[in-house]
Parts: C-alpha cells; sequence; structure tokens
C-alpha cells in the first residue's frame, strides 16, 4: 500500500490545577484509501555486454497503457525547439542529417544529427532510429512502444526532451531527443583520478539522478535501468537520464504526507507522581508545562510521496551487476529495484566499482543474493570522516537485500532525500548550482562537422 497522507488533530488542554493535570486527547492516523495496479507480461532476449559492464537482459515485454497527452517541455524557449517549431510540420527523415553513430543500445542506434531548416543555425539533435525488422525477429518491438509511450510523458529537467517522432519507410522508427555532448558518467569516470568521483561529485551527480527517479515514480514509472552508461552530460554538465525500454509502466497516488510529531513530555505524569504536592515549585513547573503543550508549535513541513508501491512485476530484466537480490533469485519485485540500483550507482560513483561483481554473470548474481555488503573507507583526500560515515550509511540502507525494509521501499525518494548524506543541499535549486564538469563549447561544434560516410546513405531512399 501506498504510504498514508497523516493527519493528526489534538484539543487544547485545559490549565492546571492542584488535584490533576487533564492531557490532551489522543487521535490516532487517519490513512486514506488509493489503489494501484499493474500489469506484466514476458517474452524472451537479450544483448550484448557493452563498455565492459555485464550483459543487459530481459524477459520483459511492454504494459500497454492509455495515450498520453503530448509533452509539455519545460525548455519551450530553448532553440532547439525554435528550429524545430520553424520547421515545415510534419518533420521526417528528409528533414535531418545524419552526421554519425554515437551509441548503440539492445533496441536501437542513436545518431548525432542537424535539422536541415530554413533559418536553422546548425541546431545538434540525436536521433534514436529502430529497426523494426531486426525487433521483431528478437520478439522486442513491445519494448520499442513501451519506451516511446514513456518518452512521450516525460517533462523534467533531467530527462529526455522528445522533439519529434516519426517512420521512415515501414521498417524504420525514429525519436529526435537533445544530444548530450559531454557523453556518460560511465566514461567521465573513467577519467577521474583513481576512475572514481571525489564524494562532492558523487553527491551532485547522485542527487540530479535522485529528482529523476523521483519523478518517474510519481509517473507511475519503475525504471529498471539505473547504471551510469545511462546518465548523459548535458552541453551545461547536468545529467539526462536516458533508455525506457525496461521500464515497467504502473501507476501512483502523488500525495503530501504530514511528518507526526513524536516527541514527547519530558516530564511525564510518572515523575509528578514522584514529587511532593505540598511544594508550589510543582504547581509552578505544572503550569509552565502546559502552557509549553498548549502553544502553538510550527506545523511539520509536508513531505512530497509518489512511490509506485504497488507496481509488480515476475520479469528477469535489468544489468546483471546493478538487478536487486528478489530479482536475481527469479522473484517478484516492484519499485525497490531502482533503489536498490541506485545504491550501487552510488557505490560506483565512490569506489569505481561494483559491490558485488564477480567472475563471472552467474556469480555476481550468486554474489547479490548471498554475499554481504562491504563499504571499506573512503580516502580521505576525497571526503571528510563525517560525510564518508554518511555516505556509506546511505549506501548500506539502500543495499538492503529485504526489499521491505530498503530505503526508499515504503516513501520513495521523500527518505532518501532526508538521508544526512544529502544534509546542506538544496534540491529545488539543483538545476542552478554549478556541475563539477562542464563539457567544453568546442566539443559540440567539432562533432557536428561532416557526416561519417557509414551513415550518409541510411535515409537517402526516403
Amino acid at each position: 500500500m501506498a504510504a498514508p497522507t497523516v493527519s493528526s488533530s489534538s484539543t487544547p488542554p485545559k490549565p492546571p490545577n492542584a488535584a490533576m493535570l487533564q492531557p490532551a486527547p489522543y487521535l490516532p492516523d487517519m490513512a486514506a484509501p488509493n489503489s494501484n495496479s499493474s500489469v506484466s507480461s514476458a517474452s524472451s532476449s537479450s544483448t550484448a555486454s557493452v563498455a565492459g559492464r555485464s550483459s543487459t537482459f530481459s524477459v520483459d515485454s511492454a504494459v500497454a497503457t492509455p495515450t498520453s497527452s503530448p509533452p509539455r517541455p519545460h525548455r519551450a524557449g530553448d532553440l532547439a525547439w525554435e528550429a524545430i517549431r520553424a520547421a515545415a510540420a510534419p518533420l521526417g527523415p528528409r528533414d535531418f542529417t545524419l552526421v554519425r553513430r554515437v551509441g548503440a543500445g539492445d533496441i536501437g542506434t542513436v545518431y548525432l544529427c542537424r535539422l536541415e531548416a530554413e533559418g536553422n543555425q546548425s541546431c545538434a539533435y540525436a536521433m534514436k532510429v529502430v529497426d523494426r525488422r531486426a525487433l521483431a525477429k528478437k520478439g522486442k518491438l513491445g519494448r520499442a512502444a513501451a519506451e516511446k509511450r514513456v518518452l512521450r510523458r516525460l517533462d523534467h529537467p533531467f530527462l529526455p526532451t522528445m522533439f519529434a517522432d516519426f517512420d521512415a519507410g515501414t521498417d524504420y522508427s525514429c525519436i529526435v531527443m537533445e544530444f548530450c555532448p559531454g557523453g556518460d558518467l560511465h566514461s567521465l569516470r573513467h577519467r577521474m583520478p583513481g576512475r572514481r568521483f571525489p564524494l562532492a561529485s558523487a553527491r551532485f551527480y547522485a542527487a540530479e539522478v535522485l529528482l529523476a527517479l523521483e519523478y518517474l515514480h510519481m509517473m507511475g514509472i519503475v525504471y529498471r535501468d539505473l547504471k551510469p552508461e545511462n546518465v548523459l552530460i548535458r552541453g551545461d554538465g547536468h545529467i539526462m537520464l536516458t533508455d525506457f525500454d525496461l521500464s515497467l509502466e504502473s501507476t501512483a497516488s502523488p500525495s503530501l504526507e504530514e511528518e507526526r510529531n513524536v516527541a514527547g513530555d519530558d516530564d511525564g505524569d510518572d515523575s509528578r507522581a514522584s514529587i511532593p504536592t505540598c511544594f508550589p515549585e510543582v504547581h509552578l513547573l505544572r503550569l509552565m508545562k502546559w502552557r509549553r503543550r498548549a502553544a502553538p508549535r510550527p506545523r511539520p513541513r509536508p513531505r512530497f510521496v509518489a512511490e509506485p508501491v504497488d507496481a509488480r512485476s515476475s520479469s528477469f530484466v535489468g544489468t546483471h551487476e546493478y538487478v536487486a537480490p528478489e530479482v536475481a533469485s527469479g522473484g517478484g519485485h516492484g519499485a525497490s529495484v531502482d533503489w536498490w540500483a541506485y545504491g550501487v550507482f552510488l557505490y560506483e560513483l565512490l569506489y569505481g566499482r561494483t559491490p558485488f561483481v564477480g567472475a563471472t554473470n552467474e556469480a555476481t548474481l550468486r554474489n547479490i543474493v548471498r554475499a554481504p555488503l562491504e563499504c571499506p573507507p573512503l580516502p580521505a583526500a576525497t571526503a571528510s570522516h563525517g560525510d564518508a560515515a554518511a555516505a556509506r550509511d546511505l549506501i548500506a540502507r539502500l543495499l538492503d537485500k529485504d526489499p521491505k525494509a530498503r530505503l526508499g521501499s515504503r516513501r520513495g525518494a521523500a527518505d532518501v532525500k532526508a538521508h544526512p548524506f544529502f544534509r546542506g543541499l538544496n534540491f529545488a535549486l539543483l538545476r542552478s548550482s554549478a556541475p563539477p564538469v562542464v563539457p567544453p563549447r568546442a566539443a559540440l561544434h567539432q562533432q557536428c562537422g561532416k557526416a561519417s560516410p557509414d551513415v550518409h546513405n541510411l535515409f537517402d531512399q526516403f
């Protein structure tokens, strides 16, 4: 059940007298009912390893959901949108020039491209091209359709904006998104000293990924493929989470939850009974205590809770080093798999490796299920003692093998953001904060040169 909205109320106590004190009545929490649902079906698939990472695998097909409204871009004033709007509608393959291939995933190939439109100042985009014939042979057409459904719903600073989607003939499906010239977080980590991030940098990237996960869960989407390779670096240095073909579509009931004030009285009835009531000081003490209780207290700040706790699947999906124990053991799983992967993600940023990696994929899965977590001390040069201890505690609570006890399993990102590791970080202003690394401006211009011969003729037939 999703975390309920907690409400409590009490009536002010009456003034005390020499005979007795009448405490304020207690009203129990009232839970507001809500309903969530999820559906899942299965089909087999697998992929080869990428950049030394164990393979991504899937035994899951997409879940049908009602058609969503068109995206409402939070960055509507960007030059990228101006170029799209200035182009003749509807857009198609002849409007774009593919420059070069920048990556390949399980269901498609990503190209850097330019929009050929009048007045366009060579604006660059990323285009994901899906070969329907190849996916049909692998039984993965449902995953490509699921990714497109998810992308159409997204509107968040740290998630992709889909500028356009169209078909190229009957065989190709194309999605146009923002191009990220900074590469991915996996490649950036390998350029760091010791192939690990300083704690301050890891906190920054982890915080932005946390906000992206919070938004996805608010939309009822369980991501299920978090890893540094899927965290891209935009031109301004901020991140963009990508690749949604393994996502589980469910429902969520966002709510504002008030934290109960559980602070009790320092001197209760037992302490009163131990003091003779013949002393006037006792009456004065009780009067002061009543005034403290009757005085209005600051209302606790409500927390935004948006966790699809009823999302369930029996599918075997993910990247081996990042799958949760409940997935590795072949059981059902829910949204808490994202918080396990988030713990592995933070561990890799800080230690330069994943915590349960083995010699083979099978050994990795066995370690995930059985091996205890080891969090060695972080180098003193990268973090203070207090920050390092908070980071290790957060990782340990995220990597709890019991999904019900795992941090984030009940209140999602609200609980994770409240951890001392993020103390002092203003999540609301994160988008305006200076990133640890900003790609040089010349990088984008260098990458947008002449088209490579291997992609020049891909769309010529259209």
